[in-house]
């Protein structure tokens, strides 16, 4: 059963990778990230300025409650430490409703943002929205946004099962900070 259940994710990864691109070109290392206005999973507001100051971990995904996006998700959650450490928000970004996002935060115990893109503006932003015909969704691709707001790594292939380490490295070596989340000997 789990077999057929990551065959299907697979298969729709593919599907997502290969699928029509709708919207704007995606923002480059070095340029201002496109702003947000959207609602996270308490229905509270966030916008990209609410940032300002801090690195930002925006990942896109497909669909809350799914093999891959879960993956993704529990990864981040289980790292949340090392991230908070850094001073690094992770922010959790698709065309999901608010209601969806709090029953996904609270079933899998995500301590970090999900904000609810339900009318794909910002998917469309950032240039990671596909169309299936009268399905759309947000492809799995991260933006690390530096702390003036601009693009510093674009992730455009995305292993939910190792995304987050990556996220972590590269902020580690942007940052300057390759021993911050290194587990320190007991001794």
């Amino acid at each position: 059963m789990k077999t057929a259940a990551w065959a299907l994710t697979a298969l729709a990864t593919t599907l997502i990778l290969a699928a029509n691109p709708l919207g704007a070109a995606q923002p480059e290392a070095g340029e201002p990230a496109p702003d947000f206005r959207l609602q996270d999973q308490n229905g509270d507001w966030h916008t990209l300025e609410d940032y300002r100051g801090r690195w930002v971990a925006l990942y896109f995904y497909p669909k809350n409650d799914t093999p891959g996006c879960t993956t993704e998700a529990c990864a981040f959650r289980d790292d949340i430490f090392k991230f908070k450490k850094m001073g690094v928000a992770i922010v959790g970004v698709s065309l999901d409703d608010v209601a969806s996002h709090a029953e996904f935060a609270e079933k899998y115990h995500l301590p970090f943002t999900l904000l609810s893109d339900a009318e794909s503006d910002t998917a469309k932003a950032y240039g990671v929205l596909r169309n299936f015909g009268l399905m759309k969704v947000a492809a799995r691709e991260t933006f690390l946004i530096d702390p003036e707001g601009r693009i510093a790594l674009h992730y455009d292939k995305v292993d939910p099962d190792e995304h987050s380490a990556q996220v972590l490295a590269d902020l580690n070596r942007l940052m300057g900070t390759e021993d911050a989340t290194r587990s320190q000997p007991a001794g």
